[in-house]
């Protein structure tokens, strides 16, 4: 019988001691057999979560309406790569190719490279993608040199995340080890003294660092400031930094333990996209937000769109479009909760959706 993830780490626990948090949440999500993001298809009504491209063929257009108007800010180049960074099931980008087509020089213009580390999901992406000129690299490193286009829609909220513990007037590493009877419990690691983390907190707060997902964004601060494009973020957590735990587990759209069955249910943490955006920054970027899911949305045409499909739907067709529509917008639901941010060469004009109340741009 293989081994399971939960037997994998217990082993390395047994071996080498309590292990950092990040190392728990990577080799759960991202074991190169058995990780969660490896084997399986997690997307939809029937795995563990829905994202908003499979709630709204609405969503995908108007991303592809974003990344038409960043090539026209670009000087419209006769070659973009259109890279997306986690593309699911390939949902956003069949919708965005199939909208990229009202302009043919931009849809011809498009070179599309899929970021994907997963054999199930690639394999599901060239279903959901067949017939379309794509191809596939591991890590953004491996996208080909030239103008760029970059879409990430819940991708910084599924890397590994660092914990650190407020106790005894110090911050501690957090860290996982096993309990008595051999299940994975939280332990408080050694002293780290480091300048980004606040002197004063509550003992027994938590913080969390999202590293992995800001040296991504650096990355990608550095190819924009070195070369002509723009890179669209979508995912959810607060616009500015704070104290708190927001790691959490989702198996079968419900909340489960985040220490009980790791590789067999989602793991995540709320995006810090302040933190981000400082990262991309440094690296040479202009960033632009970050602004709500559901205010970006409507600036870029949400509810006429939705009124215009609408108009040629059947009853039950138009319901559907409606409460997705309402879904990625309302307060309620996605619309405050996700964020939008952008990142841009320093050169490009300010993008659309992302203008301060009052700029003429859209």
């Amino acid at each position: 019988m293989s081994e399971t993830i939960a037997e994998i780490l217990a082993e390395r626990i047994r071996r080498h001691g309590p292990i950092p948090v990040a190392e728990y949440v990577a080799t759960a999500l991202y074991h190169p057999e058995l990780g969660y993001y490896t084997g399986h298809d997690p997307f939809g009504l029937g795995g563990d979560f829905t994202t908003a491209p499979e709630i709204s063929q609405i969503f995908g257009e108007l991303i592809a309406i974003w990344c038409l108007l960043a090539w026209q800010a670009m000087g419209a180049p006769h070659r973009v790569i259109l890279a997306e960074i986690g593309p699911g099931r390939g949902t956003l980008m069949a919708d965005l190719l199939r909208t990229a087509r009202i302009r043919p020089d931009f849809a011809q213009a498009l070179e599309v490279v899929l970021v994907e580390t997963s054999p199930a999901l690639r394999n599901r992406q060239a279903q959901t993608l067949d017939g379309e000129a794509v191809h596939w690299v591991e890590r953004i490193g491996q996208v080909p040199a030239g103008p760029l286009l970059v879409v990430a829609n819940e991708l910084f909220d599924a890397l590994p995340i660092r914990q650190f513990v407020h106790q005894g007037g110090v911050w501690h590493d957090r860290l996982i080890g096993l309990d008595a009877e051999g299940g994975f419990q939280f332990r408080v690691g050694a002293v780290v003294t480091r300048p980004d983390l606040p002197a004063e907190a509550p003992e027994g707060a938590i913080l969390e660092r999202g590293e992995a997902g800001e040296a991504l964004a650096a990355g990608l601060g550095r190819r924009l400031a070195d070369s002509l494009g723009a890179a669209l973020l979508i995912d959810y957590g607060p616009t500015r930094s704070g104290i708190g735990e927001t790691l959490q587990a989702v198996r079968h759209h419900q909340y489960h333990p985040v220490l009980t069955a790791p590789g067999q249910a989602d793991l995540t943490a709320h995006v810090d996209f302040a933190r981000l955006g400082a990262a991309a920054a440094a690296a040479g970027a202009r960033v632009e937000g970050p602004v709500p899911q559901g205010r970006f949305l409507s600036r870029m045409g949400i509810e006429e769109r939705a009124r215009m499909l609408m108009e040629a739907a059947t009853p039950e067709q138009a319901a559907h479009l409606a409460s997705g529509a309402r879904r990625l917008i309302d307060p309620g639901e996605m619309g405050t909760l996700f964020q939008v941010l952008a990142l841009a060469s320093p050169s490009l004009p300010p993008l659309p959706g992302l203008a301060p109340q009052g700029s003429s741009a859209l």
